[in-house]
């Protein structure tokens, strides 16, 4: 699976702060045995963030972004998400903060989110590097096959039951 890592961060563009997250995203995705595609910084900036997840999409199989999913007025990466996708997967979230809720309280705050477009799908994950991290290990285990599912390669589009 081909993945794309965007880390969004005004700090971390401008170079005042080092990118953690997204790194330690790149090197979870290699542990699964993914090829890591791109690992790119972008700025808090929704048309920008919009314009670059549908240049990829598409081309990669999976887009994890990482920041911009709180509650400041310069996160954004929830609405450009959510301005470029074709379907939302509102269960990817919901996982994600359930499992975030059983270490922080703060975990409801994220408002991340995730959809398909042209095949590939989009995750939002926080921008803490240790909440990054424990979001895709809630949520990694489905990923491979709802990018199956979306390109039209799985067997069917609902609940797996063994």
């Amino acid at each position: 699976m081909k993945v794309a890592v965007l880390t969004i961060s005004d700090r971390a563009f401008r170079g005042t702060r080092k990118d953690a997250s997204g790194p330690a995203l790149a090197e979870a995705v290699r542990a699964r045995g993914w090829e890591v595609a791109l690992l790119e910084v972008l700025p808090d900036e929704r048309e920008r963030i919009a314009e670059r997840l549908r240049e990829l999409s598409g081309k990669v199989d999976l887009i994890l972004t990482t920041g911009g999913t709180g509650l400041s007025p310069r996160d954004v990466t929830p609405e450009a998400t959510l301005d470029v996708v074709e379907r939302r997967v509102p269960g990817i979230p919901e996982a994600m903060r359930a499992e975030g809720l059983k270490r922080t309280p703060t975990a409801m705050l994220s408002r991340g989110e995730a959809g398909v477009l042209s095949g590939t799908l989009i995750v939002n994950l926080p921008g803490n590097p240790k909440g990054a991290l424990e979001c895709l290990k809630a949520v990694g285990d489905a990923l491979a096959h709802a990018v199956e599912v979306a390109q039209g390669r799985g067997e069917h589009g609902g609940m797996a039951y063994e």
